[in-house]
């Protein structure tokens, strides 16, 4: 059944695959498109067709199983199509589904757009819906992946519009501030950015300790919004 499944999915991709999408969002990508431009209006429809036909025989275990194909083998709509499936599968999350989905990024996670959409439909659940705990994201912090490393930041991102104290976020961006990969540090600095309109001293204090340390591009990212006056006090001191 996950087999056909998969034969599915990989045969509307193919046949909805579109160069000038491609074109389109390859710009976006510095470490290449892996996609098959499908329009997004078409991909939503036949997204929301398939979990609403497939509701009666694939249960969470079936998506998570199809999920390890799509990652695998599949281009970025194959693994959005995946990140979609166990999203609509919320309810039954456990500790052990969290684990599973770690593994996609040793599978085949390797891009920001994937990442970002996995944190924002499915891994920000675990947190809200207290499934795991913030030190079991932490974890991830220690990941050789970068894209597991951004994860814990951009998952935390999700957080802020419901409340999210940036005292419970700095323990666990505190073992990645010193990351070189970019990527992490724009998560980070996008995140403290997030955080610092809500709460701008305690922000601004954190950052202050970091900002001759850490990378660039997380005061880069995390100081936008500040005016130019502002923003000079988060300058590196030679």
């Amino acid at each position: 059944m996950i087999k056909d499944k998969f034969k599915e999915i990989r045969k509307f991709c193919e046949t909805h695959s579109d160069p000038d999408t491609v074109k389109k969002y390859s710009r976006y990508f510095k470490e290449g498109y892996d996609g098959y431009g499908i329009k997004k209006e078409d991909f939503e429809s036949v997204r929301d067709q398939w979990i609403d036909d497939w509701s009666d025989e694939m249960t969470l275990d079936d998506y998570l199983d199809l999920g390890d194909l799509l990652m695998q083998k599949g281009k970025l709509e194959e693994k959005s199509f995946a990140i979609s499936f166990i999203k609509s599968e919320r309810e039954n999350y456990t500790e052990s589904t969290f684990d599973r989905i770690g593994i996609w990024f040793e599978m085949g996670i390797s891009d920001w757009a994937t990442t970002d959409v996995l944190c924002m439909l499915v891994l920000s659940s675990f947190i809200i819906d207290e499934v795991i705990s913030f030190e079991k994201l932490k974890s991830w912090t220690l990941s050789d992946d970068e894209w597991q490393r951004r994860a814990v930041p951009v998952t935390l991102n999700e957080l802020v519009k419901g409340g999210l104290d940036p005292t419970i976020a700095f323990p666990l961006l505190d073992p990645i501030m010193l990351d070189q990969s970019e990527y992490v540090q724009k998560g980070i600095g996008t995140l403290l950015r997030g955080l610092w309109k809500k709460h701008p001293k305690i922000v601004e204090g954190y950052l202050l300790k970091w900002k001759d340390q850490c990378g660039r591009l997380i005061v880069r990212y995390a100081t936008e919004k500040m005016n130019k006056e502002d923003r000079k006090r988060f300058r590196k001191k030679k």
